[in-house]
């Protein structure tokens, strides 16, 4: 395997395609997610879903927590998700940097929980977009660990 992230053929850039349709058959809801991968350390900044998109930067909690994550965020964005607390976020802004340099990014939201830790994504997200140099709309949406949105 070449020009794989990690060697592994499940980090494969790709696009997923949706057929547009209200919800899947039995009435569930079906996943709004459009690429792969979306963990930050293996998306590269050249992927091909990155260019003229809404990009939603996700705390890796946040999706669990809100039970419409899909409808309300996900829906009609490209997803990026990492954790502020557990990963190695030392290259983190150099990377969202990448992201929103190269690309003709429309907007960034970013969501986070209320917990103090990932206060940190919404300040990595934040200094990316001022070093992009970019005038990019940012957003940043808090999850209260209860499931609701709190701003």
């Amino acid at each position: 395997m070449k020009n794989l992230a990690c060697g592994c053929p499940g980090s494969m850039v790709k696009t997923i395609e949706k057929q547009q349709t209200e919800n899947a058959p039995s009435g569930r809801l079906q996943s709004e997610l459009r690429q792969w991968p979306t963990q930050l350390h293996l998306v590269p900044p050249t992927a091909p879903w990155l260019q003229n998109a809404d990009l939603l930067i996700a705390a890796d909690c946040a999706p669990f927590a809100y039970a419409e994550y899909h409808r309300d965020f996900i829906k009609d964005r490209v997803l990026v998700n990492a954790c502020p607390k557990l990963d190695d976020t030392s290259g983190y802004i150099d990377k969202l940097t990448a992201i929103l340099s190269q690309n003709d990014i429309k907007s960034v939201t970013v969501t986070i929980m209320e917990v103090p830790c990932c206060r940190g994504l919404g300040m990595m997200a934040e200094q990316a977009v001022a070093a992009s140099g970019k005038d990019i709309p940012l957003e940043i949406a808090i999850i209260g660990v209860d499931g609701t949105r709190k701003s």
